[in-house]
């Protein structure tokens, strides 16, 4: 007899929801920790670039002021006013001035130098008063600098060295301690020059708001305290013998520049960046001035939250309607500021509270360099607003499929089928023909490096994979010009190749020599400048590599420490193995374009490590191209730096040709021998015919220096057994989960390998 199923509905509805309840929970977990994951990544990304905008806003203006100090009119008019002192107070400006009516000297020509540049400035003396300004008067010749600045003035003058400082609020001026009118400039530091101007204001401890005779002798729209927010940077102004004799200060509104520099990729409806002090005071512009304003947090008459609003947690949210308990003083800091203060920089994607008490997700950086910190948050509520949506819909489903037991049953079976067939699907994507996918350790401008293993030798095997987006026709024939030149070789220093092919779907790959390790870039990342020993001996090998191919006719065109692997391999302590013959060239075929991009001309290569004539002249090359590259990576191993350094790729190049090299030994500080060096910068000469004729010649005047045999192999196998647990554990490129565009297990076509 068969049983009614209505008699056990129940049954099915209770397995519905039960149902319903696990899907929800494991993809509230996933999705959680997509988010989160996603955040993190925003957070950081945010904040770089906000760091990043302002660090090139930073270095804008210190190069802007230490351009006009270096200026000769300007440092000759600043010395000469050194010398002699602000003008009398019957020759001095109180504000712009009128029309028609002309300025003189260092004013005159600050004026129009600031004014252009929509700057306004003040001259300093090492005694620490202002001897010249440019703008709207607010600052008075003759009086001291703010007390606040004065230690970053000091440092200025005793380094030498442009001072960055972050926004204040000037205090009200003391002006008992004014200099007499005129006097010169002399040094603070024991100046007899240096005595309260008791004359005009003697013993006056007045406030300038209760001091008429200060406010009539004041220009009319100087600021008070609370009324102005101001922003510094300075450059010394040195007489002809180098000599530090003041500084020039460009004086800007943080509210115009400092803040709308941190706006730059805020994000969402209440994301946020802003700077603090040492305090924990901030000191930019908060994105919820308005806000804070009904809430209390911006007393009296100040207008934003900068350098009035103390990042401290009030213990509760005050949007809705919280009210602390502690007094400002005694609140902690928010866990952001605490953090960076601690000199910790992170990122938190779960929730704390900011100084509105709102939860918030950020990231934090402290900048030593300019004695401030930087945090970028968000709301916590819009962050997760997609994990709140998610939740939602499914309360709704498991509402709706209560109701309608047998729909959501088979929905939820047809979902499961899916999601199954999805997991099979992805696993054999991790399949390429006899070879099983697992890390992805690589990835550069031709295409993807996996670490594989072969199905039936069981073996490691490094694959590069082209993959069908990158697979145009030039693509394909670099790559297959790579493996096919790359099988010539077969010296123990060059990497190996075991097997080439493509896919029915599109997908290049060859299989090569598994290597662990870490490439010369790596070592120097982490383990610093290498001692010219082992710089010797790591060289000559390249050389024999290098010699192999030079002998069938081959120029690597790509030597640089990212290319070049060490290990300890076969119970060899520091083999090298060269890698990436993707621009290799048979130099005796070369044709003035370069044969890797047919009727192409280009710069091919890496510019750091690339020779003046493949600059000039891409497309030819011989082995002398190759020994420059060995000649810069010589110098790079040594020093820890490049031969030449520059912003862009054009700056770099334009060294390579024209530029001579600092001796390595002068660059880093080092000792070396005479033919070691000797030998580098011959192989730096920018003539082809001045450099060794050959990587033989090359190995040979390495090896004849006196200490060319002292890097033994009791060093180096000391060297990674002190090191190569920690070098396995160095970080490497992500890993993605399987090659992207492999949807399937892929089949070989096996008309295409190579014997």
């Amino acid at each position: 007899m068969i049983p009614d199923p209505r008699k056990h509905i129940w049954l099915l509805l209770l397995a519905t929801a039960a149902l319903v309840a696990l899907v929800g929970w494991w993809g509230n977990t996933r999705l959680r920790s997509t988010l989160q994951g996603t955040l993190r990544a925003e957070l950081t990304t945010s904040l770089d670039a906000n760091v990043t905008a302002l660090e090139i806003w930073i270095t804008n203006q210190t190069r802007l002021v230490k351009a006009l100090a270096e200026d000769p009119h300007l440092r000759t008019l600043a010395l000469e006013r050194f010398d002699n002192g602000p003008p009398p107070p019957s020759d001095r400006r109180r504000g712009p001035p009128s029309p028609g009516r002309s300025l003189e000297g260092i004013d005159a020509y600050l004026e129009e130098r600031l004014n252009a540049l929509g700057h306004e400035g003040i001259l300093v003396g090492t005694n620490l008063t202002v001897v010249a300004a440019s703008g709207r008067g607010r600052i008075r010749l003759g009086m001291p600098v703010f007390d606040v600045l004065e230690p970053k003035f000091a440092e200025l003058f005793l380094t030498g060295q442009p001072v960055l400082v972050t926004p204040f609020r000037p205090p009200t001026p003391d002006f008992s301690r004014f200099r007499p009118p005129g006097g010169p400039a002399d040094s603070r530091f024991g100046s007899p020059g240096d005595r309260p101007d008791a004359r005009r204001w003697p013993n006056d401890r007045r406030s300038p708001r209760e001091n008429p005779g200060w406010r009539a002798s004041m220009p009319a729209d100087f600021p008070v305290r609370g009324e102005l927010m101001l922003m510094q940077v300075a450059a010394p102004i040195r007489d002809e013998a180098g000599a530090v004799r003041g500084a020039l200060a460009l004086i800007m509104d943080p509210e115009r520049e400092f803040s709308r520099v941190l706006s730059v990729t805020r994000f969402g409806d209440t994301g946020e960046t802003y700077g603090f002090d040492s305090s924990g005071l901030m000191i930019s512009r908060s994105r919820f001035d308005a806000e804070l304003r009904e809430l209390g947090l911006i007393a009296g008459d100040a207008t934003t939250a900068a350098l009035t609003l103390p990042l401290v947690d009030p213990g509760g949210d005050l949007t809705e309607g919280f009210e602390p308990t502690l007094p400002t003083a005694e609140r902690p800091l928010i866990r952001a500021v605490t953090e960076a203060l601690a000199g910790r920089a992170g990122v938190a994607v779960l929730p704390y509270r900011d100084y509105r008490g709102v939860a918030v997700v950020g990231a934090w950086r402290w900048l030593p360099q300019h004695d401030f910190g930087i945090v970028t948050q968000i709301d916590a509520s819009e962050a997760y607003e997609p994990l709140r949506v998610l939740r939602m819909l499914f309360l709704l489903l498991f509402l709706l499929l209560v109701f309608s037991a047998n729909g959501f049953f088979l929905a939820s079976y047809l979902g499961v089928r899916w999601r199954l067939r999805l997991s099979a699907v992805e696993l054999e994507a991790r399949r390429l023909g006899q070879y099983q996918l697992e890390e992805k350790i690589g990835e550069g401008g031709m295409g993807v490096v996996y670490r594989g293993r072969h199905a039936l030798l069981r073996r490691d095997t490094a694959i590069k994979l082209l993959l069908p987006g990158r697979a145009d026709p030039e693509a394909v024939e670099r790559f297959e010009r790579e493996v096919q030149l790359t099988c010539q070789l077969t010296h123990p220093n060059t990497v190996q190749i075991y097997d080439y092919g493509h896919t029915p779907e599109g997908v290049f790959y060859y299989a090569m020599e598994y290597l662990r390790g870490l490439n010369l870039k790596e070592l120097i990342t982490h383990f610093g400048p290498q001692p010219e020993p082992r710089v010797t001996y790591i060289l000559g090998q390249i050389c024999d590599a290098l010699h192999e191919a030079h002998q069938n006719g081959l120029v690597h065109r790509d030597i640089k420490p990212a290319n070049i692997f060490l290990s300890h391999r076969g119970g060899v302590p520091d083999a090298v193995k060269v890698l990436d013959f993707g621009l290799v060239q048979e130099f005796r075929l070369a044709q003035p374009t370069d044969p890797t991009a047919p009727g192409k001309p280009g710069l091919v290569g890496t510019p750091l490590f690339m020779s003046p004539e493949s600059i000039r002249s891409p497309g030819r090359s011989d082995p002398r191209t190759d020994i420059y590259s060995l000649g810069a990576l010589g110098y790079y191993l040594v020093t820890g730096q490049y031969v030449f350094g520059g912003a862009t790729a054009e700056e770099v190049t334009r060294q390579q040709l024209h530029s001579q090299p600092v001796p390595p030994s002068q660059r880093a500080g080092i000792q070396l021998t005479r033919g070691f060096e000797t030998a580098l910068l011959r192989c730096l000469e920018k003539d082809p015919a001045r450099r060794p004729a050959s990587v033989v010649e090359l190995k040979t005047s390495l090896e004849g220096n006196p200490h060319a045999d002292q890097w033994t192999r009791e060093d180096r196998a000391a060297w990674w057994s002190r090191y190569e647990a920690e070098i396995l554990q160095l970080p490497r490129v992500p890993a993605d989960a399987a090659a992207p565009g492999l949807v399937s297990e892929v089949r070989v076509d096996m008309t295409t390998r190579t014997a």
